[in-house]
């Protein structure tokens, strides 16, 4: 497996911990940086690793910022790109199993390194499972093709959605108008 991974400052320390324990466990793993605490820009990192998964160069990647929110919103903005923001073992093992997630992103002031070790741990050991998820990302590729072309995705069954909503919208109670019970 070809792991990527990189960081902003608020990720630095973080990264550290899981470069080392990657390379305590033989996972090989190709470090894009940032190398420092100094402030720099979270997106140029994210699409180092995001573009290499992306094109097929890299296998997966992790990304680390102070949340993890800004790493994953820029990097599920590339094509093929699953990033999962984790804060739990769980998440790290279901979005593997389920969601077939390639990037994980994780938070250097949110998540602690136990926790951000076993998260990695379950997200690097759990395989896909497929079956009924591989309709989900069939859909997701879709959407994936379409938004990357500049169109809108809405499928027959979203349309339908919509629809039923917006027949529901007039029946809505105004929240603005408000009613005492009776007095007892």
């Amino acid at each position: 497996m070809k792991l990527w991974i990189a960081n902003d400052h608020g990720g630095f320390q973080l990264k550290l911990e899981l470069v080392a324990w990657l390379r305590e466990q033989q996972i090989a793993v190709c470090d894009l940086g940032c190398h420092s605490t100094n402030i720099v820009r979270y997106p140029h990192y994210a699409a180092a690793v995001a573009s290499r998964v992306s094109a097929g160069t890299g296998e997966r990647g992790i990304l680390i910022c102070s949340t993890g929110i800004g790493m994953s919103v820029i990097a599920n903005r590339y094509p093929n790109v699953r990033a999962s923001l984790c804060t739990s073992t769980y998440m790290g093992r279901m979005t593997r199993e389920h969601n077939d997630s390639n990037i994980l992103c994780l938070g250097g002031k949110i998540t602690g390194t136990f926790e951000a070790v076993d998260i990695l741990h379950a997200w690097l050991t759990a395989d896909y499972q497929g079956g009924r998820h591989d309709i989900s990302l069939g859909l997701i590729a879709d959407a994936d093709r379409a938004m990357h072309n500049g169109e809108v995705w809405l499928p027959p069954e979203s349309r339908a959605i919509l629809a039923s909503s917006d027949a529901d919208a007039g029946k809505l109670v105004d929240s603005t108008k408000h009613t005492q019970p009776p007095a007892k």
